[in-house]
């Protein structure tokens, strides 16, 4: 899938080194809200085993990394995974985040549209969701951008890396709404 001069495809093995950096350079944006990727992902080491264990579950298709690159320098500079999926609904989460340097261009919007155009038409999927914190307000915007309604407040919803138990704001699109 491409747009404008970013490509978004599935993370593979082969991305170690970019995967890494995209991480390294916004961990501390990313600690409160990816606490479990920033967790896990403390050297290139913990790295290389994270990124396996995710194309493992890409395969069983529990589980869909995409990353958006820059085509010009081949940098990583976006992720937008398909999660938590539930194929007894069939539903899943949209989680996503980008690198400061490319922050406030509308490519998360862009290529956020692509996934659910995906997720709708290809993996067949009836709901998408998305949680995110009230403060995060490009992520709302992503959310709402995409047809995407609030559903609600989730009181206590998550654990931020400080220890934090956080409420958070649940968007979601249904297949009937998107199709439409």
């Amino acid at each position: 899938m491409t747009f404008d001069n970013y490509t978004i495809r599935q993370l593979n093995n082969d991305d170690l080194e970019n995967y890494f950096e995209i991480i390294q350079n916004n961990r501390k944006r990313l600690e409160d809200f990816f606490a479990g990727t920033v967790a896990i992902t403390k050297t290139v080491e913990e790295t290389k085993t994270h990124l396996t264990d995710i194309v493992t579950k890409a395969e069983k298709k529990n589980y869909f990394p995409f990353i958006v690159e820059e085509n010009a320098t081949g940098k990583i500079i976006a992720s937008i995974q398909v999660k938590s999926v539930d194929w007894s609904i069939p539903k899943a989460e949209l989680g996503y985040y980008i690198d400061a340097a490319y922050e406030g261009k509308g490519i998360v919007t862009k290529a956020t549209a692509m996934i659910i155009d995906f997720c709708f038409k290809e993996l067949k999927l009836t709901k998408l969701y998305i949680r995110t914190h009230e403060a995060n307000i490009s992520s709302r915007m992503v959310a709402e951008k995409n047809g995407f309604k609030l559903e609600g407040v989730i009181r206590k919803d998550y654990k931020t890396t400080s220890g934090n138990l956080v409420d958070l704001m649940y968007y979601g699109l249904v297949s009937e709404e998107y199709l439409k």
